[in-house]
């Protein structure tokens, strides 16, 4: 089962562009349905996350802020994989 991941983002953002390198680089390994919202395309983003990312939800479920590896996102994600396999 693919994942779904969504990436909190902005331009200019140096921790966001460390994620989205976590990011590709997982996503070459394990299947992922990747999403980036720029949180300054909308308001209510700006008003819900200030300068609070990046932010990573997997499923729809919060896993990261400002901040993961590798190594912490591949283990996350066969977590939640091993948990739905039945």
């Amino acid at each position: 089962m693919t994942a779904r991941v969504t990436l909190y983002t902005r331009a200019g953002c140096c921790l966001c562009d460390e994620m989205k390198a976590v990011v590709r680089q997982v996503a070459g390994e394990i299947p992922l349905a990747v999403e980036e919202i720029d949180v300054d395309s909308a308001p209510e983003l700006q008003a819900k996350y200030g300068h609070d990312v990046p932010i990573l939800l997997i499923n729809g479920h919060e896993a990261f802020k400002h901040r993961t590896t590798v190594r912490e996102l591949r283990a996350r994600l066969q977590s939640r994989q091993e948990r739905q396999e039945p």
